[in-house]
């Protein structure tokens, strides 16, 4: 304890597909090989935050250890002393953190974050539920408790972490420093030596990738057969253009390829565009991308078999009883500011 804090996490409603896997599942692994000698690492499950949207409530609490076993197999060091695992429905302090900072959000500040303004306009509001106009202020919760500086999120979560800020700011003017504040979005990059990664859909390269029942063909689950993920690969949506180019507005569908081959190698992007410039076969691309995906997920489910999930159970137990100890004192800080304890 003592050192700064990097907190991340993934919620767990949905099976995890390559997308998540590329784009935030392996980020975190490599964040914790980097910085856990220097950093604490909060690394917790949002299943709260998993009821914004529909789900098979019947599964939400195995898919929270099927997809912590997804991050052990991707090769998150578990027993690393610095790296705490957690689920946010086991420390209640979240909840209570949440309800207390929504007293100090203002509606006007919380109405305007592009999310929810996005789904009010898809879906109606007649459907989109309170909890998700909300949540953004339990995503500041889920900060603000730890004193966590460094917080790596998906550019979508972008506006959130600007709202965490605001809402630290005021409330650390009104009673005092109670909060560290989050550094901004660009130092968040700076310091994680990244840009945000968006898998497209293979199908509609358009849309990032997204849940199965949605888009099957487009979505590479991390538990699909690899030969069937082959076949999706092989009929991904490309162009009429005839000739390769890394242009994700023009050529979407190529440049998603690009990107993922990239990534599966663990080559930097410009070396993979520079390999496949100019080309005119985007069946020879197709195959290469097919075949790097279907050595991926044979080796990884083979490391996801070993998973011992009553090992995990265990540094879950142990990890929330100290992270409710470091929760519940944050949250008596709070407690006492606005009046609720002495």
């Amino acid at each position: 304890m003592g050192k700064p804090v990097i907190l991340t996490g993934l919620r767990s409603n949905d099976q995890i597909h390559i997308g998540n896997y590329l784009g935030a599942i392996l980020p975190i692994v490599k964040l914790q090989k980097n910085h856990s000698a220097d950093y604490q690492i909060n690394m917790f499950v949002p299943d709260l935050h998993s009821f914004t949207t529909p789900i098979d409530h019947t599964m939400l609490y195995q898919n929270t250890l099927n997809n912590l076993k997804v991050f052990a197999a991707a090769g998150l060091d578990i027993n690393n002393s610095d790296t705490f695992i957690y689920r946010q429905s086991f420390i209640p302090a979240h909840s209570e953190l949440a309800w207390i900072l929504d007293c100090f959000t203002y509606f006007g500040e919380a109405s305007r974050m592009i999310e929810f303004k996005d789904k009010s306009k898809k879906f109606g509001d007649s459907t989109v539920s309170v909890g998700q106009f909300n949540y953004p202020i339990l995503m500041a919760a889920d900060i603000l408790l730890y004193d966590a500086k460094w917080v790596p999120l998906g550019e979508d979560q972008q506006q959130h972490l600007e709202l965490t800020r605001d809402i630290a700011i005021r409330f650390n003017n009104k009673f005092s420093d109670i909060f560290t504040v989050p550094e901004e979005w660009k130092k968040q990059l700076e310091f994680t030596n990244r840009s945000s990664i968006r898998i497209k859909s293979l199908r509609n390269p358009e849309n990032k990738m997204s849940k199965s029942i949605q888009d099957p063909n487009g979505t590479i689950l991390m538990s699909d057969e690899p030969d069937e993920a082959v076949k999706k690969v092989m009929s991904a949506t490309t162009d009429s253009v005839g000739k390769i180019n890394y242009d994700p507005k023009n050529q979407p569908g190529i440049s998603n390829l690009i990107q993922i081959s990239a990534l599966l190698k663990n080559v930097s992007l410009d070396d993979e565009i520079s390999t496949w410039i100019d080309k005119t076969s985007y069946g020879d691309l197709k195959q290469s991308v097919a075949e790097l995906v279907k050595q991926f997920l044979a080796d990884f489910q083979s490391k996801l078999s070993a998973i011992d999930e009553n090992e995990l159970k265990t540094k879950l137990e142990s990890d929330e009883k100290q992270v409710n100890e470091i929760a519940n004192k944050k949250l008596l800080d709070v407690q006492k500011a606005v009046g609720l304890r002495q």
